[in-house]
């Protein structure tokens, strides 16, 4: 208890000593992307949500625990255009060494047509990012903590920039109700390598905190996570944004609010456990919604639904997370463990 309790005093210390960051100015953006159907379907941000899917430890390394234990898991999303998103992860336990996970997670944004100063064609080039990660976690008691290390890249037409990552986590799990709290240090680090010529960026960081309770007669799991914890006020409002017109026909701007500035920090997730074989996950980003919507359009923004169906030694994911009124965006996960696999052969 006493390690736990140093340990998060350590990473509290951290979060203050990190100054905080205005949107639009910091380099590799695609680390806060949602790398798996779970994470999407609960809003896309979840530091608690526990379990044995081991593609939650991008979301926070201290969820790596046992039951991932031999597991390995794919996903695939499809954005718009030609971008589409990849992502790989497997966990395993050494006696001598411990509990880790190793993953890659990779972005294609497709050929692009190159061409000179006049505007000749030259012929094509294509632009992609991607991440090495290795997670180590460690349980003492009703705690546990976990630490990830990673190495960033992002490639424009063979032009790199390179970072060096990492993301701090602790769980804290009731040893008797369904109850988790968690906090997570996303995305600490530094910019080893610009594009060249290019302006060495920050990095994308968040501090994320947040908590999960199942009732025990009740079938669903709710999830609470606040985010961006280092700004209070992330609202943006658009100067350029034409407001409405009052009964007198003077423009009536945006103004922010107290409400709309806590809320933006919140994200909502529900999971609805019917059985070990079948579940159903929704969740509510409000952030997404306000940045995203259309001028009188919100549509779906904001909002993400998703389903897990386990069939013998596999076991699907999907997520649908609506990025923007136009539509949705669509995650597929699969996994199986490899333990299962083993113990068949050597039986």
């Amino acid at each position: 208890m006493r390690k736990a309790a140093l340990i998060l005093t350590m990473l509290l210390s951290l979060a203050v000593r990190v100054q905080a960051q205005v949107g639009g100015q910091r380099g590799f953006p695609f680390l806060e992307l949602p790398t798996s159907a779970k994470q999407a379907a609960l809003g896309g941000i979840n530091v608690t949500a526990a379990g044995h899917d081991v593609n939650m430890v991008a979301a926070n390394p201290a969820l790596l625990n046992e039951e991932m234990d031999g597991q390995i898991s794919l996903s695939y999303v499809g954005y718009l255009a030609d971008i589409k998103q990849s992502h790989a992860v497997y966990a395993f336990n050494s006696e001598k060494l411990g509990r880790w996970a190793a993953s890659i997670n990779y972005l294609s944004y497709g050929d692009f047509v190159e061409r000179d100063a006049t505007g000749m064609e030259l012929g094509t080039f294509n632009v992609n990012d991607y991440t090495l990660a290795l997670t180590h976690s460690r349980e003492m008691e009703a705690f546990t903590i976990g630490a990830t290390a990673k190495m960033a890249v992002s490639s424009i037409a063979g032009n790199q920039a390179v970072g060096l990552l990492a993301d701090a986590g602790a769980v804290f799990k009731h040893p008797e109700k369904d109850l988790t709290v968690g906090l997570a240090f996303k995305n600490v680090g530094y910019l080893v390598k610009p594009f060249d010529s290019g302006k060495r960026q920050e990095m994308p960081w968040d501090a994320q905190l947040g908590i999960s309770y199942k009732p025990v007669h009740m079938p669903v799991r709710l999830s609470l996570t606040a985010h961006r914890l280092y700004q209070f006020d992330i609202v943006y409002l658009d100067p350029n944004a034409q407001g409405q017109l009052d009964e007198n026909g003077n423009e009536v701007k945006e103004e922010k609010t107290l409400g709309d500035k806590i809320a933006r920090h919140f994200v909502v997730g529900t999971e609805f456990v019917f059985s070990k074989n079948f579940q159903l996950r929704a969740g509510y980003n409000h952030l997404r919604r306000k940045e995203l919507r259309l001028d009188g359009n919100s549509g779906g923004a904001g909002f993400s639904l998703g389903a897990m169906v386990r069939v013998r030694s596999f076991e699907l994911n999907y997520g649908s997370a609506f990025f923007h009124p136009s539509g949705a965006t669509h995650y597929i996960t699969i996994a199986t463990n490899t333990n299962t696999f083993l113990k068949k052969k050597s039986s």
